[in-house]
């Protein structure tokens, strides 16, 4: 029999408890950025240095939900290149505390806003949607315990589909379930022709994200100013202006900034590069050290100059990208060699590997905030600190090509990572 590749997140052995984590660093954190960068950098070394938006969080979930359903070699090389702990409790019980505090971070974010307009003001709550979903051939055998495990730690039920007869149709539900779950901003997740009566099964994973910046920009303070497109050629384009106290920092290189949205629990990070060209040499030193110390970033008065910028690209697929980094295995590379057993059983002659993993992003920044979206979709199917003294405001022109990232700051995990070389 032919072998099954699917998008998207999988679950544990059935031995395995995830368990919450209480006073303790995430250790989902270091894993999502670090997978970030590692897909950051391989997309440079491939060419891609112009805008770049990806979603490690989106990315990272979906993939550890595939992770779960893996066994023997697959199983290993998936867990080196997540960056995962070895211990599956102390892995799925990461994920599921931060999903649970992402979804805390919004109620608390709403009834904040509810109490400032009993009392006249506005403020516009936070919108984080995190949605996953196990889409699977009408019969398909998997494990009880994988598919109790994906509803019960992921929360992402099962949708029965039929890929085998109608495989064009199960497309159109998958790509609406996403487009639905992100405000519409994704659309086509799994391009046309990716699916096929071969196809077993899809895990998908959908991000939505909106929020207002905790002190908005003045639409009237924006303004034409340069910008280094690509820090090669110099033009003028859409520029924010206020002075505001920020988390700021000059290091070895580049300048760290954080803004905080309303509420202070999420922010946009900007590493800003010293030299109009240096944007290469800050990515191949970043670790994401860099965003765990971000927490310790002195505040600053900021006299500060942003441009406002959009993102749609289309969707990308990161099978090479990630088998670069170590993941072959999963995508049956040799042939023979995938192993996802904890899935569903694993014969000699009918087994699951991945075929791809689609993702797609959208993020459009302005005076009043963010606004942000991302899916992953992994398709399988069958083979055959005390505050400083007081200093005078430093001015920080964001005029060229730049690194950012939308971060949450009790965990330190990045829910979008970025590069900006061109704002037009």
């Amino acid at each position: 029999m032919r072998s099954v590749a699917g998008t998207a997140a999988f679950l544990l052995a059935s031995i395995a408890v995830a368990i919450p984590l209480r006073g303790q660093p995430n250790p989902v954190a270091p894993a999502v950025n670090q997978l970030g960068l590692d897909l950051l950098r391989v997309q440079t070394a491939a060419g891609e240095t112009g805008n770049l938006l990806l979603s490690p969080y989106s990315i990272e979930t979906a993939l550890a939900m595939a992770y779960a359903g893996a066994d023997g070699n697959t199983r290993e090389e998936m867990r080196r290149t997540l960056h995962l702990p070895e211990d599956d409790a102390v892995v799925f019980g990461g994920f599921s505390t931060l999903a649970k505090e992402l979804l805390a971070l919004q109620s608390d974010s709403r009834r904040r806003s509810e109490q400032a307009r009993k009392h006249g003001g506005s403020v516009e709550p936070i919108e984080i949607n995190v949605a996953n979903r196990l889409f699977a051939q009408d019969g398909f055998a998997f494990r009880p315990a994988f598919t109790t495990t994906l509803r019960e730690q992921f929360d992402a039920p099962l949708k029965v589909l039929d890929f085998i007869h109608a495989a064009e149709p199960a497309r159109a539900v998958i790509n609406g379930w996403v487009a639905r779950e992100t405000h519409d901003r994704i659309r086509d997740l799994v391009p046309a022709g990716t699916i096929d009566s071969a196809t077993r099964t899809v895990l998908a994973n959908a991000l939505y994200f909106r929020a207002a910046w905790e002190d908005p920009f003045k639409p009237d303070d924006t303004k034409s100013e340069s910008f280094w497109i690509d820090g090669k050629t110099r033009t003028e384009v859409p520029t924010m202006l206020q002075q505001r106290r920020y988390g700021y920092e000059q290091r070895n290189g580049y300048a760290a900034l954080t803004l905080p949205y309303v509420g202070g629990e999420l922010e946009f990070v900007i590493l800003l590069p010293d030299k109009r060209d240096g944007l290469a040499d800050l990515e191949r030193t970043l670790t994401p050290a860099v965003f765990s110390g971000l927490d310790r970033l002195p505040y600053r008065d900021v006299i500060l100059h942003l441009p406002r910028f959009k993102l749609a690209p289309s969707s990308v697929a990161l099978g090479a990208a990630l088998g670069e980094l170590g993941m072959k295995t999963a995508f049956d590379q040799p042939r023979g060699s995938a192993n996802f057993d904890r899935m569903a059983p694993r014969t000699p002659d009918d087994y699951l590997c991945i075929s791809e993993v689609f993702h797609k992003t959208w993020l459009s920044l302005d005076e009043k905030g963010t606004e942000a979206a991302a899916a992953t979709a992994v398709v399988m199917f069958g083979v055959t600190a005390i505050p400083p003294e007081p200093l005078p405001p430093i001015e920080v022109r964001i005029d060229r090509p730049f690194l950012f990232a939308i971060r949450h700051v009790s965990s330190g995990t990045c829910l979008f990572l970025g590069r900006l070389t061109d704002p037009r």
